[in-house]
């Protein structure tokens, strides 16, 4: 019998490990424990994942010691002749979890490559609950959560980008549809500045920061309102955050 993919989420940012049972409001103790138990892992960054798997040691003792642990790198830059062998210890009988670096896997996120292999091979694949920052961020914008649409980064090209949002307010306001975007956090400011000055007025943005966390965030106002407060310096706190940015026309 092959193992089962499990897909295990993470928090979505920098959390204060000082805190008592620090993981409680974020993970489900139901999937903390199953988390433990792998022995073999599948994640973008192994140093990250590591930190990771000690606080979660600290709430459930882990099947071995960490350096123990089989934690195997799956990024942007993986062949997809390497993503091929990363099925191996499944193949072999044991179970994988495919750990995000923040959030769920496979949204995006590389790791949709890997569970696409997966069902190709008939390996049974089991998502687990956990935070995601884009249903967060519909949840809390008020904007509209029957029609959405995820359009990841947006060029970096300043009249590549404007000709881009004009085309996504545009299938916003003939669909009624949410769109949902993300930046390099460090270049949140520029992309709140290219929605307010490019959306109409009265279409509504939403900058949803630090989710999930104490710092958390989340402001809904128009085009109009965003500009004033741009050309005031009255920003989000939101610099070297990591934000999800929303708007409907």
């Amino acid at each position: 019998m092959t193992g089962t993919l499990y897909l295990i989420p993470n928090k979505l940012g920098q959390i204060d490990n000082d805190q008592e049972n620090v993981l409680a409001h974020i993970i489900p103790e139901t999937v903390q424990k199953m988390s433990a138990h792998l022995q073999y892992f599948i994640a973008e960054n192994a140093k990250s994942t590591r930190a990771y798997l000690k606080i979660l040691n600290q709430y459930h003792p882990l099947s071995r010691p960490i350096q123990e642990l089989q934690i195997s790198e799956l990024n942007v830059n993986t062949p997809n002749t390497e993503i091929q062998k990363l099925l191996t210890p499944l193949l072999d009988g044991h179970d994988v979890g495919l750990i995000s670096e923040a959030g769920v896997p496979a949204v995006a996120d590389p790791g949709a490559n890997l569970v696409q292999l997966a069902h190709q091979r008939n390996i049974k694949v089991c998502p687990l609950v956990g935070p995601s920052s884009l249903l967060l961020a519909i949840m809390g914008s008020g904007l509209n959560g029957q029609s959405f649409a995820f359009n990841g980064y947006l060029p970096t090209d300043a009249t590549a980008r404007a000709k881009r949002i004009k085309e996504l307010e545009d299938r916003s306001r003939k669909e009624k549809q949410t769109q949902l975007l993300i930046e390099t956090p460090y270049r949140n400011t520029q992309m709140l500045e290219a929605l307010a000055n490019h959306c109409n007025h009265q279409s509504l943005i939403c900058v949803a920061t630090d989710l999930s966390l104490p710092t958390e965030s989340i402001q809904t106002k128009t085009a109009g309102t965003w500009k004033k407060q741009l050309q005031a310096n009255q920003l989000p706190d939101f610099h070297k955050k990591p934000t999800v940015f929303l708007f409907l026309a």
